[in-house]
């Protein structure tokens, strides 16, 4: 049984209004054997989509490489964007050590209800997926039912847009479930009828060009 804990700490500053919540990165991250390409921070996987989606749309000239400069690139573009990052897994176990989500067990979560309480001018939450089993709003739907908290529906036309009050104050915070940025998820941006129409009237339409029109206005 493979452990698989979370690499890194939250990416957490006072002056923070968002953080992107997913789940985990790939294994080979918690035992540290990168591969070409990989950035050692989160979402740094080769094979994602979320760094280079970012800097196509913010035109932030990334390296993607396994450097302390692409490191502080990201780290840079956050903060000025008072971005944060708080991944909902803290840790879980694998018969099968990959990067399915269906395959973590025993899963451990982060507070993010405490995270929130404790950064009061985080007002939106940015998932990296939707609610499909052990996605980031899956679990985040587990993690508030141990606060009695609910969500309440905003909009149903995904990205799907869902609010809820923290407790103890009088903030709404609004969560948001992005398209996953991996290849995995292709299958369902195609399957999407926005992007088919979209395809339509542009057929050199791809994938990420749809996620970028749709993390447009969230970052």
């Amino acid at each position: 049984m493979f452990i698989h804990t979370h690499p890194y700490p939250p990416f957490l500053f006072d002056n923070a209004t968002k953080l992107i919540v997913g789940t985990l990165p790939p294994p080979r991250f918690t035992e540290g054997d990168l591969k070409e390409g990989d950035v050692n921070f989160c979402y740094g996987s080769r094979d994602g989509q979320l760094w280079p989606i970012l800097d196509r749309l913010f035109d932030l000239k990334l390296k993607f490489e396994t450097t302390a400069e692409a490191i502080l690139q990201r780290k840079q573009f956050l903060t000025t964007r008072k971005i944060g990052i708080c991944d909902i897994v803290a840790s879980a176990k694998r018969d099968k050590v990959d990067a399915s989500d269906l395959g973590m067990q025993e899963i451990e979560l982060r507070d993010l209800v405490e995270v929130l309480q404790n950064h009061p001018k985080v007002d939106t939450l940015l998932f990296t997926g939707g609610n499909s089993k052990n996605g980031p709003e899956y679990f985040f739907r587990r993690h508030l039912k141990e606060y009695n908290i609910a969500l309440r529906v905003i909009s149903k036309e995904v990205p799907r847009i869902h609010e809820f009050a923290l407790p103890k104050s009088l903030r709404i915070i609004k969560t948001v479930s992005l398209t996953a940025p991996s290849g995995a998820a292709n299958r369902a941006v195609g399957s999407l009828q926005k992007y088919k129409d979209m395809k339509t009237n542009n057929p050199e339409l791809t994938t990420i060009d749809f996620r970028m029109e749709q993390y447009r206005p969230f970052f």
